[in-house]
């Protein structure tokens, strides 16, 4: 006979029975807000609005594993030569307090994963948390679980990305990517997430997508199917990236609760306060937040970097170092070390901390 506290034990420890987020992200206009209360509340820096912004930094690699034996030694760790999935998760973990203490509140992380060399022609390693048929894969659920579990705890509002161009091509066709869409926001839903935005698919635009509905011509389909999920009363916020230095297709403008917008390319940092005031001026644009969550842009040290200018135009900006495929180097190329370790990302954050004051 099986005993009732053993019964118990089991049923509290099933994911479906997560309590409710401790954490609930919402936007009211264009301001974000974490369980009730504006970002930042009353922050500015040097004259800037700095309130109600989504300060981020795009960590994709959180729950990156390589299923293709040909590449998976590429990402191995020097002191034991070999790729390690749960390693990766467990030292990301293990850095997520220190990015919250300098005023990080958000970090993309995706299912598909991006670039491990930064920036690739070609992409022939296995990264995805979807099988063929757009199910999800148990492995990497569960570390993405255990992140977004520590973000709740830290007060923190990550936004999880569906889709990625280097790795679509998992997907079988057409029905699998509404599938994947459809498991990963139940799956959010079973566990009480509250805390989460979705990024449908990174940069919409680019031309290496396989699947036409995860591109910007079609992308408003899979907003509409996510929004259209609810339970009760709840429902995720939508969104969906483009290439950088390119303004989102007026349909998604038209869709999505909040614009995401890209920094990669934009040398002049004029431009990326010119990106924002576009956006506004767009017929389709209503009342919502505005935030880069990708800029390989820098100069922290600098009067004027794209950083300081996205906040000019009050709008978030995420810090996106893809590194050299060096472990000394980068949040994009594994392995990452993941704490504050390198000159760049000390200066992120020394500037971050600054900015919004925590």
């Amino acid at each position: 006979m099986i005993s009732r506290r053993a019964v118990l034990a089991t049923a509290l420890s099933s994911p479906l029975l997560r309590a409710a987020s401790k954490t609930q992200v919402a936007i009211q206009k264009e301001r974000f807000l974490i369980n009730g209360k504006v970002t930042y509340a009353g922050r500015t820096w040097q004259g800037m609005k700095v309130e109600g912004l989504l300060m981020n930094s795009r960590m994709v690699q959180g729950i990156f594993d390589d299923e293709n034996a040909e590449t998976v030694s590429r990402w191995k760790y020097p002191d034991t030569g070999k790729w390690d999935a749960e390693r990766n998760t467990r030292e990301f973990l293990a850095a997520m307090p220190e990015w919250r203490k300098h005023g990080l509140l958000s970090f993309t992380i995706c299912l598909q994963g991006g670039s491990p060399e930064g920036y690739s022609k070609i992409q022939p390693w296995h990264n995805s948390a979807y099988r063929a048929d757009g199910s999800l894969k148990p492995a990497y659920m569960s570390r993405l679980q255990r992140i977004l579990n520590r973000a709740d705890e830290l007060g923190m509002a990550p936004i999880v990305g569906l889709f990625y161009f280097g790795q679509d091509q998992r997907l079988t066709d057409e029905k699998a990517v509404k599938a994947a869409l459809t498991n990963t926001v139940n799956w959010l839903f079973d566990r009480g997430y509250r805390n989460v935005l979705l990024e449908i698919a990174n940069e919409c635009n680019n031309r290496s997508y396989d699947h036409p509905i995860i591109k910007q011509d079609r992308i408003s389909e899979l907003i509409l199917q996510a929004k259209g999920m609810q339970r009760g009363s709840q429902r995720f916020l939508v969104g969906a990236s483009f290439n950088g230095n390119t303004l989102p297709h007026a349909d998604v403008v038209k869709n999505s609760d909040y614009i995401l917008l890209h920094g990669n390319g934009v040398k002049d940092p004029n431009r990326i306060k010119e990106m924002v005031e576009l956006v506004r001026k767009m017929p389709e644009y209503r009342p919502m937040p505005i935030l880069f969550n990708e800029d390989d842009h820098f100069d922290f040290d600098k009067p004027l970097n794209n950083m300081r200018k996205a906040l000019e135009a009050y709008a978030g900006w995420g810090y996106f170092d893809p590194g050299k495929n060096d472990y000394d180097d980068g949040y994009q190329c594994p392995p990452v070390k993941w704490g504050l370790n390198s000159e760049r990302k000390k200066q992120f954050f020394a500037l971050l901390k600054e900015v919004t004051g925590v």
